[in-house]
């Protein structure tokens, strides 16, 4: 019986590590499984996109599957974010193309390699976590501004029409835009097949599920692709060139342009954007699935590996894209290997069917950047913001507002200025307490921190206690006090020190 009863113990041992040796060899084949299955999503949703943001960026369409090729093959396979999926976004859509009508197509492979050298510099500085700090509303407003030149642009390109350079030439001309749509049949039936393609897009989630299987991107371009062509449609398809033709890597005489200071600014607006852009995208995912946190330095050189690799190749800069990534968590990624299959499909697609993009309409594109515009726009947390903090909403507008008026880098530092110096004043809350018994010294209280901004209130206040009474001027209960105040306040005292007047007593804080 005590050996049947070890012979039982030692089988039930022996079942116990069999099965987590199964387990283990179960969980990887399971995890490759999901993340296959993610990766065809994800390419799925990802085809139209890149296309979509290289057409509305004003260079060749395949430049933008080779950025997403670049995001799926070099960014996906380093450390960072295990989740999240890099390619052409359509937040750096305005820029490239304001960057493109400015120094041409083969420099804009100088901004974004410099670019991607800042983020793996930013990154080995580790500063990457340091981008959580810029205030929420500059970010929101960012994208706000970007999505409404995003949407004035590509009205135009739903009607076949030529847009204006400037954003607020863009919006200043929508009035003659929809005159010439009335003009001309052309532009109607292309501003109808664009039109179709967003509701497609708005109308996809209230399908049956199991039609919802296919992205709702590649399903509207499909239907807009397949009507076009059926119907005989005369609108503007998608110029192709060929994958190789399309490169254009940037040579010695490119570089010399970053003498040019207006192109230095458009660096370091690349850089700002598209590392905001892909930190904030990270914090999001990692909210979307239970799996490893985002390293946010490591995330940010992985980054700026990817652009290093795109600027090379004279291709379009990336970012971390929500859309993609959301597709990636919802299809059941478990880990990286979903996102660089992507970029192996991608790779595949562009290799071996690279003609197919040519019967793509530019109105179903533009569509899609229509609707991805709106959804730039935080339309119902502006609400919130204006109930319960009206200062950070009045930063989101104007920064938005400025990148319409002026541009995209000058409206980002202008919301970057208006966050400082409203930090700077709420900082500076300081409260000046003055006690009057009638008899004996004034004593006058200052609490909080006192610094140069509420200086005029402070002094008026005590300018304004009676010339010929003792003070006494407490400070003990500030948390601080800066040199131009402390400055002023001295010299008040001496002024207010009459003749006939005690001196003023002044208990300074520890």
């Amino acid at each position: 019986m005590e050996t049947s009863r070890t012979d039982t113990s030692r089988t039930t041992s022996a079942d116990r590590s069999a099965g987590r040796l199964r387990g283990r060899l179960a969980a990887p084949r399971s995890a490759w499984r999901q993340d296959f299955t993610a990766s065809l999503v994800v390419f799925l949703v990802a085809l139209p996109l890149c296309v979509g943001v290289a057409v509305a960026s004003g260079v060749p369409a395949e430049l933008g599957l080779v950025t997403g090729i670049v995001g799926g093959l070099v960014t996906g396979m380093l450390p960072g974010s295990s989740l999240q999926v890099s390619g052409p976004a359509a937040g750096l859509t305005v820029l490239v193309y304001e960057a493109v009508q400015a120094y041409g197509l083969p420099v804009l492979g100088v901004i974004v390699l410099i670019a991607g050298l800042l983020q793996l510099l930013m990154g080995g500085l580790r500063l990457g976590r340091w981008f959580r700090a810029i205030s929420v509303s500059v970010v929101e407003g960012m994208l706000a501004g970007i999505g409404l030149v995003l949407i004035a642009g590509q009205l135009y390109s739903l009607a076949d029409i030529e847009a204006p350079s400037s954003g607020l030439g863009k919006i200043a001309g929508l009035p003659g835009m929809f005159a010439d749509v009335v003009a001309s049949s052309q532009a109607r039936t292309a501003l109808c097949l664009g039109a179709g393609t967003i509701a497609v897009l708005v109308l996809w989630k209230k399908l049956p599920k199991p039609v919802q299987v296919v992205p709702a991107q590649l399903a509207a371009v499909g239907l807009a692709t397949l009507a076009s062509a059926l119907l005989g449609l005369p609108v503007a398809k998608v110029e192709v060139k060929g994958l190789v033709e399309s490169l254009q890597p940037p040579g010695l005489g490119e570089f010399g342009e970053l003498a040019n200071i207006g192109l230095i600014g458009t660096v370091l607006a690349f850089t700002l954007i598209a590392s905001a852009e892909s930190l904030f995208s990270a914090a999001a995912v990692d909210r979307l699935h239970d799996g490893p946190r985002t390293q946010y330095d490591k995330e940010l050189m992985a980054q700026g590996a990817g652009n290093a690799v795109c600027g090379l190749l004279g291709a379009l800069p990336m970012t971390a894209v929500i859309v993609r990534s959301a597709a990636n968590v919802q299809a059941g990624a478990r880990t990286k290997a979903s996102r660089v299959l992507h970029g192996v499909w991608l790779l595949l697609f562009a290799a071996l069917l690279p003609a197919a993009l040519g019967v793509i309409p530019v109105a179903a594109l533009a569509g899609i950047l229509v609707h991805a515009g709106f959804k730039l726009i935080p339309a119902r947390e502006l609400v919130g913001l204006w109930r319960e903090h009206r200062g950070e909403a009045l930063i989101l507008v104007a920064t938005a507002v400025s990148i319409v008026a002026v541009s995209m880098f000058e409206g980002v530092l202008i919301g970057l200025a208006l966050a400082i110096v409203k930090t700077a004043w709420e900082a500076s809350h300081v409260r000046l307490e003055v006690v009057d018994k009638g008899a004996g010294p004034i004593q006058a209280y200052l609490t909080g921190n006192a610094t140069f901004l509420r200086l005029p209130k402070i002094l008026d206040t005590l300018e304004s206690l009676p010339q010929d009474r003792p003070v006494e001027l407490h400070l003990t209960g500030l948390h601080h006090l800066d040199h131009a105040c402390r400055t002023a306040l001295e010299n008040w005292a001496e002024r207010h020190s009459g003749a006939d007047t005690e001196p003023v007593k002044v208990t300074s804080p520890s």
